[in-house]
């Protein structure tokens, strides 16, 4: 089976694929082998999905690579633009659909996950208007020879995207990838598989030829790493942890030289002046931190404030920051659901335990709040 019937509180029931999207098919994966997709806010098992291995990312870079050969590499700028832009659509008009499932999945609040869905319609649409207007140019050198530049696709890209934007890192990884005439072979997060295999059904309604997008759902230390050291991936993109960065790097020198392009957490301060509009420094420091539930690669992770004002700003802070709705992903006024899983929820508490030991005040929270799943 390749698909289950679920229900989101915001949609209603709806048909979940939960097979690998190989040219352009839903699909089994050749061990059959599932793993089971919690709901953070409650910890109960929403589904279970395929998961591919090594032979599965096998078959999916030689979908990747016979679609690339073939029909797509003779595709017109033009085309592959108006694809794009026919997906952007379709994102636009299964809004709350891709939302509610990204909702359920990550557990993210409803209203975000809307300005999500939104932008990866405006990313889709931005890349599709850039497809044709990928221009080489001539170089003048000497009179006796002609030199021009033509800029051509990569071939076949291999792209691992994390938990914490599931839709929008699908989109921001295929779209530029698309608008040069590549094609991908995209894993998704262990975490949060179901929102990006909804949207892979836009990939053949748009229209997009077999093998051109290819969707997988697995882990980073088999699929992830299969990847990442095909000999047949030219090139390799990844969005998470500085540790992982560093091993597909290791991976892709260890086997083609495939080209890599990372983009790895970072400890982001926010500085403030005694002379700050200090509400308006707080709005946006506590938004910086607690935006998408803290996680985030450019999340304000650290403040540093000036002297004059560092007591004024720390009670404003609190004050800001017990206005924060926390609950239900679902509710209208919702500003901040569950973390993405157990494991991130304990590694969060242990930062906060960890800080006290050292010498830290909690100043407001420091403890879970509600009691769902525990």
């Amino acid at each position: 089976m390749t698909s289950v019937q679920l229900e989101t509180p915001h949609t209603g029931k709806y048909e979940q694929p939960t097979g690998l999207f190989i040219n352009n098919e839903f699909v089994k994966g050749v061990d059959g082998k599932t793993f089971e997709v919690i709901n953070p806010s409650n910890e109960k098992v929403i589904t279970s999905v395929h998961e591919a291995t090594e032979k599965d990312v096998d078959i999916a870079v030689a979908a990747a690579r016979k679609a690339f050969e073939g029909p797509w590499r003779k595709e017109t700028p033009e085309n592959r633009g108006k694809l794009l832009v026919k997906l952007a659509d379709l994102f636009e008009k299964n809004l709350d659909l891709l939302a509610a499932v990204e909702s359920l999945d990550n557990g993210k609040a409803i209203t975000m996950a809307k300005v999500d869905v939104g932008m990866c319609a405006g990313c889709l649409r931005y890349y599709g208007g850039w497809a044709d207007k990928i221009e080489g140019k001539v170089v003048d050198t000497t009179p006796d020879t002609f030199n021009y530049i033509k800029k051509e696709p990569i071939g076949v890209c291999g792209q691992i995207i994390p938990w914490n934007f599931p839709l929008l890192m699908w989109s921001w990884k295929i779209g530029p990838a698309i608008a040069c005439g590549n094609t991908v072979v995209i894993k998704t997060a262990e975490q949060t598989p179901l929102s990006a295999l909804v949207a892979a059904t836009l990939i053949k309604e748009a229209g997009f030829p077999p093998g051109v997008v290819n969707v997988i759902s697995g882990f980073g230390k088999v699929a992830g790493a299969a990847i990442a050291s095909h000999m047949d991936v030219d090139k390799v993109a990844f969005t998470g942890s500085t540790v992982v960065g560093r091993q597909i790097m290791k991976a892709a020198a260890g086997s083609n030289l495939k080209k890599v392009t990372l983009e790895l957490g970072g400890k982001s301060p926010n500085i403030v002046f005694d002379d700050a509009d200090i509400d308006n420094a707080i709005s946006w420091v506590n938004f910086g931190i607690f935006f998408n539930h803290g996680q985030c690669c450019c999340a304000g992770s650290r403040i540093y404030v000036q002297e004059g004002i560092y007591d004024k700003f720390i009670q404003r802070f609190k004050e800001r920051a017990s206005k924060n709705v926390v609950g239900d992903p679902f509710g209208n006024d919702t500003f901040q659901g569950p973390q993405v899983s157990q494991l991130q929820f304990d590694r969060i508490m242990g930062y906060i335990e960890a800080g006290k030991q050292a010498g830290a005040t909690v100043e407001i929270g420091g403890k879970r709040k509600g009691n769902e799943g525990s």
